[in-house]
């Protein structure tokens, strides 16, 4: 019987998680990964993001969701990119006929979304194994205590949720994957990534899959070819969703099946309002973390890690603000609860090794650094990477892809190869980060996307956010853990928590 082969200890590691055989019934099907193989797990978090995620980790063979988890249970006004785009890959991922989890013009979201696509999605697959569903939790914590056989999960939640959740899982030796970004605020980014450290559980951020190369970059910079570095230049569009420069003040209805007091979670209480929730809770400051926490993470990284960027001295922001005639007077609205619709902020590294004091200036909402004259009358892409040296430039894409040498009047486009991209297939493929994490799972080392690496930009964009909501410029001690020049900002550093949803405590 299967029962009695009981899968050993394999752990991470630190060897401190172990798998569970789960029942044939729930994991068969003919040429399958053997059941003791699989790493059971659960989604927390079943919006349009994490949705559009789903199909490929329920095509990968090394791993079974068995649980989903949202404290919204109806696919109620949710927004996305397109009207039609997310359903329509998820009929297509399924793949039977006539198959819909919501009605024709309604975006798909919710734990009943998420739990009909896994659903019909293994049922297809595996029709003869007797598949008999997922379970589905409105409360994360209470999928914890329930699902004793859970291996892993993976959190895809708005990021005032992610250091509480992570935490919660890591302390009860899950392993974790998660979006960006590790939390959206300084401490609790802090805490999560030496939770990971001390627990040993496999852990992987994903935005590391989408950084870019920075060897060719790195191979001009030392080579002296635009001379000594002295600024980075990291500039987007976003935000690509509203800006409110205004608290709400009408009172809607929460929408049935939606647990508001949950999705709160460690936030203070306020009255429920659609302003605050799915796509666009990027804006606000307790409930996201901005253009930067949003996109920052996927052009960044690799450039932290060969500049060995890290500590700023201090960081500086130029922000967009917002006017209103009040009594036919014009007025500038105070604002310290949701991030500009566009801004500057420069950030200040000291000389480390060889390097020399370096700039990081981060752009967004459409504004962009001066177009190198070499470009002519050419304009800058609306999103892109450029590398300042006293003697020349190095222009690339946004993650650091097809870099240009811009030096001596010249244009010189790298000779070095690109990274293959992954190949395209009717099926998603694992990233080779989280081929690696599920490796690590089964005992290996943990990927190059462990949350462990991810220090140096979490401090980055949580400074940004605290630079941005005070309006001034901090000087940032980073031995010490605190601003230097206006004690009331760090206060912005921390969440005060909720009563019960202290991170020590959930």
């Amino acid at each position: 019987m299967e029962d009695s082969n009981r899968r050993k200890f394999i752990g991470t590691a630190a060897g401190v998680a172990a798998f569970t055989i789960v029942p044939r019934h729930v994991l068969g099907g003919p040429n399958s990964v053997p059941p003791s193989d699989k790493i059971t797990l659960a989604c927390v978090g079943t919006g349009t993001q994490a949705l559009r995620e789903l199909p490929t980790l329920l095509g990968a063979p090394e791993i079974q969701i068995v649980s989903v988890c949202d404290p919204n249970k109806n696919p109620t006004g949710y927004g996305d990119w397109n009207k039609s785009g997310l359903l329509d890959s998820l009929k297509r991922a399924v793949g039977k006929t006539g198959w819909s989890p919501v009605p024709d013009g309604v975006i798909p979201g919710g734990r009943d979304v998420g739990k009909a696509v896994v659903d019909a999605y293994y049922a297809n697959q595996r029709a003869a194994d007797n598949y008999h569903g997922v379970s589905a939790y409105a409360d994360f914590r209470e999928l914890l205590e329930k699902e004793k056989d859970l291996d892993a999960v993976k959190i895809m939640t708005p990021d005032h949720l992610h250091g509480v959740i992570s935490m919660a899982a890591m302390r009860r030796k899950k392993h974790v994957i998660m979006h960006k970004p590790i939390a959206n605020r300084l401490k609790e980014a802090q805490a999560v990534i030496e939770t990971a450290r001390k627990t040993g559980v496999a852990t992987h951020f994903m935005p590391w899959d989408s950084n870019g190369n920075m060897e060719p970059v790195m191979a001009w910079i030392k080579d002296g070819a635009i001379g000594t570095l002295r600024e980075v230049h990291n500039w987007t569009n976003r935000p690509v969703w509203p800006q409110y420069p205004t608290l709400p003040t009408d009172t809607p209805p929460v929408p049935e099946g939606f647990d508001w007091d949950l999705w709160l979670g460690p936030e203070a209480q306020r009255p429920y309002h659609p302003t605050y929730t799915h796509m666009v809770f990027r804006g606000w400051y307790d409930f996201g973390g901005g253009s930067m926490a949003d996109m920052g993470h996927y052009a960044l990284w690799t450039v932290f890690n060969a500049l060995e960027l890290s500590g700023p001295t201090s960081v500086e922001p130029m922000l967009s603000h917002h006017c209103i005639l009040r009594d036919s007077v014009a007025a500038t609205v105070r604002n310290d609860f949701s991030f500009p619709e566009a801004g500057v902020v420069r950030f200040k590294y000291p000389a480390k090794g060889s390097r020399p004091d370096v700039d990081l200036i981060w752009y967004e909402g459409g504004i962009k650094p001066a177009t190198p004259e070499e470009l002519g009358d050419a304009d800058l892409p609306i999103e892109g990477m450029m590398f300042t040296g006293d003697k020349g430039k190095i222009l690339a894409g946004f993650r650091v892809e097809q870099p240009k040498l811009i030096a001596g009047g010249k244009i010189t486009p790298s000779s070095a190869p690109e990274r293959p991209r992954r190949a395209q297939s009717e099926q998603p493929q694992l990233s080779p980060g989280l081929k690696q994490w599920v490796e690590c799972c089964k005992g290996g080392k943990q990927s190059p996307g462990a949350f462990i690496g991810a220090g140096p930009l979490s401090e980055a964009v949580n400074l940004y956010a605290v630079a941005l909501r005070t309006g001034k410029k901090v000087v940032w001690d980073a031995a010490a853990g605190k601003i230097t020049n206006n004690a009331a900002a760090n206060q912005y550093l921390a969440r005060q928590y909720r009563k019960g949803w202290e991170l020590e405590t959930v």
